[in-house]
């Protein structure tokens, strides 16, 4: 039977790409760290990695046994702290993920309300960009996150619309346009872009470079930034402009000036939902709670401070 010492010792062997490494990694020695592996391909009656002299790839066996090593490993570390926390008191608890641009706006609101309902409850929170949210996922290192769509289609997870918003334009406060009445996405075709990279966002990345697209141009993109923070900094710095969500235009960021587009390409979505692998309980009522509170918030808060 494979014990979980040896996933540890697979996962780093795959993910050092080198026995040397992995065995410096597990403060063990070499020859042992070998045999371990021999040990579970023969077991398994498969081979997890092609070798000669070094490693050059992980098989495709090797792969599928990789993901499920990490799956095993974090729910077992998972177990591990339900029970330590339930010898305590503290029995419920929420893995939640959540981009960047719902911190300082949704998010807070979210979290009180429904630690109201769960006084015990002990969030586990991580901002993180809407691909790294789905890896952790697919990982069982996440229950629910708050993503940005689109997004392709993904076995075995589940998604549910949570706020439909749009992107304004953003330009630093002393641009020539900052004081126009109306503006189209052709007005700044000329103009230096800030844009979210399409690795961390495909579908935000791929929505913004379609808009601009259909009115006629491709965006010089001088900057990329992965945090809406860290673009409106930019654009107030002058670097660019940019395409920004009304939650984050709601925040007023020193320096930058938000205006809305029309005319070809626009309106541009920003559509957020959330995401999860298995319902339970508290899940569910995450969800629910969270669909309430996303339309109070879009009903009442936004009109008020855009």
């Amino acid at each position: 039977m494979i014990e979980l010492r040896q996933l540890r010792q697979f996962i780093a062997v795959a993910e050092e790409m080198s026995f040397h490494r992995a065995a410096q990694r597990l403060h063990m020695a070499q020859p042992p760290l070998t045999a371990a592996i021999r040990k579970i391909e023969q077991e398994l009656g498969v081979r997890l990695l092609e070798r000669g002299n070094r490693i050059t790839r992980i098989t495709d066996a090797g792969q599928v046994f990789l993901l499920e090593a990490r799956r095993t490993l974090a729910q077992f570390e998972r177990t591990l702290l339900h029970t330590q926390r339930a010898a305590q008191g503290q029995t419920a608890s929420l893995r939640l993920t959540f981009v960047d641009s719902t911190v300082n706006a949704l998010l807070p609101g979210l979290l009180r309300q429904f630690r109201q309902r769960y006084p015990q409850i002990d969030f586990q929170l991580q901002e993180a960009a809407t691909a790294e949210q789905l890896v952790a996922l697919r990982d069982d290192r996440a229950d629910v996150g708050l993503v940005v769509l689109p997004i392709a289609p993904q076995e075995g997870i589940q998604l549910t619309p949570l706020l439909l918003e749009r992107m304004m334009l953003a330009l630093p406060e002393h641009h020539p346009l900052a004081n126009a009445a109306q503006i189209g996405l052709s007005d700044v075709s000329e103009e230096p872009w800030v844009l979210f990279p399409a690795h961390y966002g495909p579908g935000m990345h791929a929505a913004i470079l379609q808009a601009c697209a259909m009115a006629g141009f491709t965006p010089r993109v001088v900057q990329q930034a992965r945090q809406m923070q860290t673009i409106g900094g930019l654009v107030a710095g002058g670097e660019g402009v940019a395409l920004m969500p009304s939650l984050f235009a709601a925040l007023r960021p020193p320096g930058v000036v938000f205006r809305e587009l029309s005319g070809i390409g626009t309106p541009v979505a920003y559509s957020l939902a959330l995401a999860y692998r298995q319902a339970s309980p508290l899940i569910d009522d995450f969800i629910q709670l969270a669909v309430r509170h996303a339309a109070e918030y879009q009903q009442q808060v936004l009109p008020l401070v855009l």
